[in-house]
């Protein structure tokens, strides 16, 4: 439920102060920052208290204000001093400028534009988006003194009461703000008692802001750092603002937003039966609300329930349709989409609930499916078939589009998937009676009906469909006079050769007697409108995708080169640029080249000079603007990403192998090249695209190493772009399987990077879990030589070890970011026992056993060990017993749960899993036997 304040002044604020490095800060020359520095430098002598003599509070609030008015100047220059000054006044005396901004902000007769200002930066100096800077701000306030934090928070308790809106649900975000920070910390435990005792005694603007302040500050706050009796309260006040017995319009609307933010709050009270039937009555009843923005609230509110609190919907599912399907039906767009969303959130809880449980529900399940589709779906799906008819006349030329048709389809896929073959019945109907209608309304509708429910339903179950409907659906794409019912044709295709098409399926849909009607069709598709063009792209795509299991010879192997030269000119498109069109078809170029079968391999080789050529051409071009260079970069990134395809699919067989290394010489210079252009995409698709190269030239790959370091280098220290850093971390694995020992004189300066990223705090915790892996990695490489670098590693594996297994109570989000870190912590505990094998640095590794099987104890007793981590585990446990033979052995037999999963892999179906774990336990029983 946040609010959208990227006003001007804020916007202004942020953008200047964030291009000023600290270091660099201009020296303070006008008479504005000058009244500045001298009113901070003045108030720092101040008595303990802080008691302001009148004339000096009415000297900074004047000149606070006119600042504030500055920075908001339509004058770039005016603008820009006034920014340097508050950032200078922020610098010299954060206590003084923070009290400030709130004096401005509590004062009535300031401008209202001065008194936002004021809160937004307040506001922006307690948070941010980046983790590193958050924690730093956070850090900041708890430091400030005392009194001066207290004076803060009663001007911003006193601007709750302000007439002024703006004020009001300003300060109301800067209180939560400060309750995010102080309340976890104990501080401020009067905060909460204090806004609900004014809640029954204010006037009604005052109780819109103090419901606003409470919801805000609920978004802000974990749930467990609310005590029960608190949040009972909580509970009671916005319940309360939220029912129909409340007359004033914004209060309402307030309390149901609050509430929104709330429900992470109820646990205790959605199980008690008397709260929860309240609490949904009260928010029922609101769907009903004459007021738009109430309704659309009370919707929101049911949304958040569906998926917090799906147990416990059983009783109410039949009103909870009701007041869907009239909403709609009849009401305005935004309310009428978040009922949608409802049963699109209930179809998201089953399909988890289903996938997890696979269906096999005991009386100990924690949740059961209660199967509320399954038992809406006659009800419902005509419901939703009715919203396919509300299209928008230019919703296929927005690629931002979301209208009631689209949430609609969007619903009724989601049914699809949530119920299987049961919806099939139930929409041909639909689809038979309006394909063939002179509307065209009529006619994308059934097609989008047909598009939305492929993925569910068993592949049989449509097959007999699907073959009856392909010639017109081909037909459609060729003649149809309208552009939605050619885009919605276009998509279907995509999705039928997506779900039902490929090896999996039994009856192939692709026939020697279609096929080529199939190209001719896609391929005439790809000269029509940007927006058809980019779906023939897309069903093209998957249409060779289902032909990747296939090794020698191809149903598309004949039109092959057909469809390359007709991908190559759609990228050459004046208007390619349009819905992604230029994207679409270097993706779709790429699984064509991908999905190959052996015999086109000389055309996939006469591809790639063509490409490089294209990329050549790219680095040729000069003085560019600001746009064109945008859309260059966009189109360097494509060609790096291709040839990366291009080096895979040609390196991976030894005679085409052989042929292709002519070109490699070349092709790395373009990639250096590409690198002089500071593009976070283009360096990203480079980097994986050298990788592809270095994995395929393998030790002669050193031989660019020299001139290539400096931009593995650069990639490693770019913090701001982490998934260039990611990447780079991923090239120096392969450059080290490539290069071997080779890579040894680099592997100082790799390792300190490396080193030092794992320290930064600034450093994107998505880096770290390959960070750890690429330790294996260069350490499988230089062997014994990673002596150097292990007393820096083992400890920094050990406390990344120790950090992650505590994950009880993590959310699904966590859990799987925990699991990427075990994997990388693993697979850098196996490099490092591999790489130190059979040589005397072993000993070092004896040590450590003890706390690498405690690792892997606690990792097994949590029962959240993916596939990949539990193999990987398996690995590690092979490699003690093999590296470290009876040093090791007795200490894995007496570990709480190594036994237990290597008997749990050793009876797994996955035949890889089971290989791994037969060969760790026959490691075992030889290093107990030496």
């Amino acid at each position: 439920m946040s609010i959208d304040h990227s006003t001007c002044g804020s916007v202004l604020w942020k953008s200047a102060f964030s291009s000023l490095p600290l270091n660099k800060l201009k020296t303070v020359c006008d008479p504005l920052r000058l009244r500045l520095r001298r009113l901070s430098l003045s108030l720092l002598s101040l008595p303990d208290h802080f008691t302001l003599h009148l004339t000096t509070r009415s000297k900074m609030a004047m000149e606070v204000t006119q600042v504030l008015l500055n920075a908001q100047s339509i004058d770039g220059t005016v603008r820009k001093h006034a920014e340097e000054s508050l950032k200078q006044f922020q610098e010299q005396n954060l206590p003084i400028f923070l009290l400030s901004l709130s004096a401005e902000l509590a004062n009535e007769e300031k401008p209202v534009d001065s008194r936002k200002l004021a809160g937004l930066i307040i506001k922006n100096a307690l948070d941010a988006k980046e983790q590193h800077r958050k924690f730093e701000l956070i850090q900041s306030w708890l430091q400030l003194d005392g009194g001066f934090k207290s004076q803060m928070k009663n001007y911003l308790i006193q601007t709750l009461t302000s007439p002024v809106a703006d004020a009001r649900s300003t300060a109301s975000q800067v209180v939560a703000k400060i309750a995010g920070i102080e309340l976890p910390q104990k501080q401020w435990p009067e905060l909460i008692g204090l806004l609900l005792s004014n809640i029954h005694q204010l006037p009604p603007h005052s109780k819109q802001a103090t419901l606003e302040t409470l919801g805000y500050l609920c978004e802000e706050v974990s749930h467990d750092v609310v005590d029960q009796e608190h949040v009972n309260k909580i509970l009671t006040a916005v319940v309360q603002g939220m029912s129909s017995s409340e007359n004033n319009v914004e209060v309402r609307l307030a309390a149901s937003r609050a509430l929104y933010n709330a429900i992470g709050f109820a646990q205790a009270n959605f199980s008690n039966d008397m709260e929860r039937d309240y609490i949904m009555r009260v928010i029922c009843e609101a769907t009903l609300s004459p007021e738009v923005k109430i309704r659309q609230a009370a919707f929101e509110c049911l949304v958040s329930i569906s998926s917090s609190y799906y147990e416990k919907l059983s009783a109410y599912i039949p009103d909870i349709f009701n007041i869907t399907a009239k909403a709609v039906r009849e009401d305005e767009e935004v309310v009428a989409l978040q009922a949608i969303e409802f049963w699109s959130s209930i179809c998201d809880e089953e399909i988890d609930i289903l996938e997890d449980y696979g269906g096999e529900f005991s009386g100990d399940s924690d949740i059961p499916c209660f199967y509320f589709i399954k038992q809406a779906l006659p009800a419902l799906v005509p419901m939703l078939l009715e919203t396919l008819l509300k299209q928008e006349e230019d919703q296929d030329l927005d690629e931002g589009a979301w209208n009631i048709a689209m949430a609609g389809g969007t619903c009724l896929g989601l049914v699809a998937r949530t119920v299987g073959d049961d919806i099939v019945p139930l929409i041909m109907p639909f689809i038979e009676g309006n394909l063939s209608k002179p509307d065209w309304r009529q006619r994308e509708a059934a097609t989008y009906a047909f598009g939305s429910i492929l993925e569910g339903p068993s592949p049989e179950k449509l097959v007999e469909t699907v073959n009856a409907g392909l010639h017109y659906m081909l037909n459609a794409l060729t003649n149809d006079p309208n552009s939605h019912v050619k885009d919605t044709t276009a998509w279907t295709l995509g999705r039928i050769f997506e779900f039902v098409h490929g090896s999996a399926v039994d009856t192939p849909i692709i026939t020697p007697a279609n096929c080529q009607q199939i190209i001719t069709v896609l391929l005439q598709s790809m000269k029509d409108a940007p927006n058809v063009a980019e779906k023939a792209c897309g069903a093209l795509y998957f249409l060779a995708q289902g032909y990747e299991d296939v090794v020698s010879s191809s149903p598309l192997t004949p039109f092959f080169q057909e469809v390359v030269q007709s991908l190559l000119a759609v990228t050459h498109r004046e208007d390619s640029g349009e819905s992604r069109l230029r994207i679409a078809a270097y993706e779709t170029l790429n699984e064509i080249v991908r999905c190959s079968a052996e015999e086109t391999t000389p055309m996939v080789l006469q591809l790639a000079p063509v490409i490089m050529n294209e990329l050549h051409h790219t680095l040729e071009a000069q003085k560019l603007s600001s746009d064109q260079r945008e859309k260059q970069n966009e189109l360097q990134g494509l060609l790096c990403g291709c040839l990366q395809v291009i080096i895979q699919k040609l390196t991976s067989s030894e005679p085409t192998k052989y042929v292709f290394m002519q070109y490699v010489d070349q092709i790395m210079g373009l990639f250096l090249r590409v690198f002089v252009n500071r593009n976070a995409t283009v360096h990203e698709e480079a980097m994986l695209a050298i990788g592809a190269l270095a994995y395929a030239s393998g030790p002669d790959f050193a031989k660019y190493m020299p001139e290539f370091y400096k931009y593995l280098e650069m990639g490693l220290q770019n913090f701001d772009e982490y998934q260039v850093c990611a990447v780079t971390v991923g090239v120096v694995g392969d450059i080290c399987r490539a290069l071997e020992d080779k890579i040894l004189p680099y592997c100082d300066g790799i390792m300190t990077h490396l080193l030092k990223n794992l320290s930064s705090n600034q450093m994107h915790r998505s880096v770290k879990p390959p960070t750890f892996s690429c330790f294996g990695d260069i350490a499988l490489a230089i062997g014994q030589n990673f002596e150097k670098y292990f007393i820096y590693a083992m400890p920094m594996l050990q406390t990344a070890a120790e950090l992650c297994n505590h994950t009880s109570g993590a959310d699904d989000e966590l859990i799987e970011y925990t699991n990427l870190l075990r994997n990388g912590i693993l697979e850098a505990y196996s490099g490092i026992f591999q790489g130190f094998k059979n040589s005397p640095k072993v000993q070092l590794l004896v040590s450590y056993v003890p706390s690498i099987l405690q690792f892997l104890d606690v990792m097994y007793m949590e029962k959240d060990m993916d596939e990949v981590v539990m193999k990987t585990a398996i690995g590690v446990i092979g490699d003690l017993a093999d590296t470290l033979g009876n040093h090791a052995g007795s200490l894995i037999q007496h570990s709480l749960s190594c036994k237990d999963l290597l008997d749990e892999c050793i009876s797994s179906e996955d035949p890889l899993l089971k290989e791994s774990a037969e060969w760790a336990k026959l490691a075992i029983t030889r290093a107990i036997s030496v």
